[in-house]
């Protein structure tokens, strides 16, 4: 079998040449029906275009505050995942980032209480669930909140 005896396993179907005159059977209006807006080559509205009326989304009432944009998304490490480092270890987001624990920081760490700790172990996160915090005391850590300066905090500080 040579290149040029290469077939495709199903024939290609050929395609419609439109407006071709009125003996091909697609020719005139070449299947757009009668004039108008949409019949012109480009022609058409756009989405959510109703006529020159008012379109429902601005005619609906906007109420409300969406919090959406200053949400906060922490990476979350639970306490079972503590066990992987040795007695004695001060865990931190950048050590957890270096061993591949957490792919991301985002806003933050948390320690969530999953899992059962084994080890004495000291933590530096964002912030820490009282569970969390309550199995890590017991076993003789500790466990540090790492501050964040907020635009509050700043403004405060410069007055």
């Amino acid at each position: 079998m040579e290149l040029n005896e290469l077939r495709p396993s199903v024939p290609r179907k050929a395609r419609k040449r439109v407006g071709r005159g009125e003996s091909s059977g697609l020719g005139k209006t070449a299947g757009k029906g009668s004039n108008g807006q949409k019949s012109r080559a480009g022609g058409g509205t756009k989405p959510g275009f109703e006529g020159g009326q008012m379109p429902i989304i601005r005619r609906t009432p906007k109420r409300g505050f969406s919090n959406y944009p200053f949400k906060k998304e922490y990476a979350i490490i639970n306490l079972d995942v503590l066990n992987r480092f040795e007695e004695g270890t001060v865990v931190t987001p950048e050590l957890l980032l270096e061993t591949g624990l957490v792919s991301k920081l985002l806003d933050g760490l948390k320690v969530l209480g999953n899992g059962n700790l084994e080890k004495k172990i000291s933590v530096e996160a964002h912030k820490v669930s009282k569970s969390a915090q309550k199995a890590i005391e017991e076993k003789g850590g500790s466990v540090e909140i790492i501050e964040v300066k907020t635009f509050a905090d700043v403004a405060k500080n410069n007055k």
